[in-house]
This record gives C-alpha cells, structure tokens and sequence, in this order.
C-alpha cells in the first residue's frame, strides 16, 4: 500500500485548505486514517484521525473547532483533512497515515500506523 497525499501550498493566515490522501494498493478493511505534521525543527505530531466508519474522530488539541476530517471508501481519496482559519503554527510537512488496527487511543501515536503517504507542504504565511 502506498499512500499520496496532496492538497498543501501556500495561504494566508485566516485562510483555508483542503488536503487528500489517496492509496494505491489494496487498502480494504483499514481501522483508522491519520493525519500528522511536521514543522521544521520539531518532532512529528498528531493531528487528527478518522475510523472507517466515519463515526469516530479525534482532533489534537491545537485545531479542534478550526480542521475537519472525512473519508470516502468509495473511490480514490481515502481521506481529507480540511483545515480552517490557518495560522502561521500550522505551517509543516502533513503526512497521512493508515492503519489496520489502532483504537481511538492509540491513533495519536505515529507508531500504531503501518503505511505512511510522502507529505505535502502547508506553509501559512502572509
């Protein structure tokens, strides 16, 4: 299984952007779909997570109320993260993540995915 995501460039600060994250390989029966960040100089960190039913999310604490996460299993895209009034902190490398077990606490951690996508770059700056 190999992931893509795509979607990052560059916005304003108060602006908004919408990321994918679309497999190639046979990505049945997945648990969760995360999404992680990476700023220059810091270490990977969580962001937010989705099961495959769609009816559990978790949100790191930073973007609560401001990113939103779906998932299609119908079709290519795997999973969006749509991120809202963006600030210039959000600025990182976002990688998308699969696994096929994790439970709602465990998916914050980058250890429980087994297939990670290349990153985009979200850079947030006026």
């Amino acid at each position: 299984v190999q992931l893509q995501a795509s979607g990052g460039g560059l916005v304003q600060p108060g602006g908004s952007l919408r990321l994918s994250c679309s497999p190639s390989g046979r990505t049945d029966l997945w648990n969760f779909m995360g999404w992680f960040r990476q700023a220059p100089g810091k270490e990977r960190e969580f962001v937010a997570a989705i099961n495959w039913r769609g009816d559990r999310k978790v949100f790191a604490d930073p973007v609560k109320g401001r990113f939103t996460i779906s998932r299609n299993n119908a079709n290519k895209i795997m999973a969006y993260l749509q991120m809202q009034s963006l600030q210039p902190e959000d600025t990182a490398v976002y990688y998308c993540a699969m696994t096929y077990g994790g439970t709602y606490d465990t998916v914050r951690n980058s250890y429980q995915y087994d297939y990670w996508g290349q990153g985009t770059q979200v850079t947030v700056s006026s």
